[in-house]
């Protein structure tokens, strides 16, 4: 008589439970980014105190069009980042392999701040990719 438990997606590791759940935790403060992004960029004091910034550095072509080209590539860069997270978090609790694979992306994209690499070992580890299908 085998007592043993299955191994592979069907037998989530209890070490891996709490996985998803960092990247949720990215997601909401990919998502606080963004609201506060959002209500600087809607403040008209706060355009005008960037704009005055500019002009201190000694930018002097178009103030309107460089502004919206920043904030615009900040809105798009942190939407991006918590699609991501939120994807990774749903990835990793439905045990899909897409999901594994957003993780190793997101994880990889925090290795460049030195946060990432501890999560990137986890992924990597024969283990973790075997719960997830990743062979």
């Amino acid at each position: 008589m085998n007592t043993s438990p299955p191994s592979g997606p069907s037998a989530p590791n209890p070490r891996l439970r709490l996985l998803p759940y960092l990247f949720a935790a990215g997601a909401i403060f990919w998502l606080v980014q963004l609201t506060q992004s959002a209500a600087r960029a809607a403040a008209p004091v706060w355009r005008d105190q960037l704009q005055v910034a500019l002009k201190n550095a000694g930018i002097t072509h178009d103030l309107t069009s460089i502004l919206v080209v920043y904030l615009v590539a900040i809105l798009v860069f942190e939407a991006t980042a918590a699609a991501l997270h939120g994807a990774a978090y749903y990835g990793l609790r439905s045990r899909r392999a897409w999901g594994w694979i957003v993780a190793v992306i997101v994880a990889g994209a925090w290795s460049l701040v030195l946060i990432g690499i501890p999560v990137l070992v986890l992924l990597f580890r024969r283990q973790t990719r075997e719960a997830y299908g990743i062979s």
